[in-house]
């Protein structure tokens, strides 16, 4: 089924690393005290970063490079806070359950986002025909604002079957970890069926 999509915030990618990054800054606040400007600040501005990056990728869907080359920097985010994780349960500040699970749902956040990166020609806005000032103005009046608006949200949001995404690429090597999830809440807009399972770390 296709979603028409107007923001970032429809993105699934986006809502579940944005609820990874809200659980994970949750999760690290009972790491011992001499960790908190090293391991819990590093992995709380990694997994941030990773919706941050998602967001600002969706706004350069103009340019295709740009595009991609800022779903990278997600990519390598999402990378850095599963290492952060495997520091965490090393040092027995996490369960190697909780590890795992953590590993695996951002596994399943890398494939969204290599998916996106391999394939940009379905996000991708395009040029648009160059118009004179005095033509926007024209048209301006003719249309009004209102009607200018409905049809750049129109032609700039895309109608995407976004679980294609989660489809593995071959291109990305996943872990051999159990499938079991990061404990998140079900974000918005995600049927129950589709978000991690709900579960105390």
């Amino acid at each position: 089924m296709n979603d028409r999509i107007c923001s970032h915030r429809d993105l699934i990618v986006y809502q579940k690393s944005f609820s990874a990054g809200k659980r994970i800054f949750e999760l690290w606040g009972a790491f011992p005290r001499e960790e908190m400007y090293s391991l819990t600040d590093q992995v709380r501005r990694s997994s941030r970063s990773v919706s941050a990056n998602i967001a600002e990728a969706w706004r350069k869907r103009r340019y295709e490079k740009h595009f991609c080359s800022t779903l990278n920097i997600a990519e390598s985010e999402a990378a850095e806070t599963q290492v952060w994780f495997e520091y965490a349960a090393a040092h027995g500040y996490l369960e190697q359950k909780t590890a795992e699970q953590a590993n695996d749902f951002y596994d399943e956040l890398l494939r969204m986002i290599v998916s996106m990166i391999a394939s940009p020609e379905k996000w991708y806005i395009g040029k648009r025909e160059s118009k004179t000032r005095r033509e926007e103005d024209t048209e301006r009046a003719e249309k009004g604002v209102n009607e200018v608006i409905a049809a750049y949200l129109v032609n700039d949001a895309p109608e995407i079957d976004q679980f294609d995404l989660l489809i593995p690429s071959p291109t990305l090597r996943v872990s051999s970890y159990s499938s079991s999830s990061l404990s998140v809440s079900p974000p918005p807009h995600v049927s129950p069926s589709e978000s991690p399972e709900d579960e105390d770390a």
